[in-house]
């Protein structure tokens, strides 16, 4: 009898430790900060280099159980699910571009920011770039992408590619393999 009692206690304290470790496996998956209207300025030396607005962002300060591809969840993180606003400026304050997404995500140790879903950048020469992913890399002071990338130009012309690579601004950018339409001005050919 006192051998099927504790049976039965111990059975008991098993099933509470798994429900707790349940909960606690669920708690760790938790942000452990939440922002919401998020207003942040980026410097180096001083000098103002990128404004990042947000209307929600949760704070992953803790490794979170490896469920999503997209993160590196060893590392501390903030993720931006309801879509992120980068203003990139140059030494003079002026603004050079503008990047939009429907989701970011900060990598905090790498200094990275990953923009995807419905990405739009804008540069000051008024080109627009969309792609499902851009990413910033603060350390690099560039932004780049595996995926296909599409540009619009000013005069109409069009260029598709991958291994897109450019600098904060999105005023000097290259591709590693492109097809486009490029618009040539042609003038009148004398006639000889």
């Amino acid at each position: 009898m006192v051998i099927v009692v504790a049976s039965i206690l111990l059975a008991g304290c098993e099933n509470s430790l798994k429900d707790l470790q349940k909960i606690s496996a669920a708690e760790v998956n938790k942000p452990i900060q939440r922002f919401i209207d998020v207003d942040l300025i980026y410097s180096d030396s001083a000098r103002v280099k990128a404004h990042m607005t947000a209307p929600l962002m949760l704070d992953y300060s803790t490794p979170k159980n490896a469920d999503n591809k997209n993160k590196d969840t060893t590392k501390p993180y903030t993720e931006m699910p309801k879509g992120v606003k980068v203003t990139f400026y140059n030494d003079s304050l002026q603004q050079t571009c503008t990047i939009t997404a429907d989701y970011g995500i900060r990598k905090v140790a790498d200094k990275v920011i990953e923009l995807h879903k419905n990405v739009v950048g804008t540069n000051v020469k008024g080109e627009t770039f969309t792609s499902d992913e851009l990413i910033w890399d603060e350390n690099s002071k560039q932004i780049h992408s595996n995926k296909p990338v599409h540009v619009q130009m000013t005069d109409g012309s069009i260029l598709d590619g991958l291994n897109f690579v450019s600098d904060e601004g999105l005023s000097h950018w290259k591709f590693g393999a492109s097809t486009g339409i490029i618009h040539v001005d042609s003038k009148e050919i004398p006639k000889q």
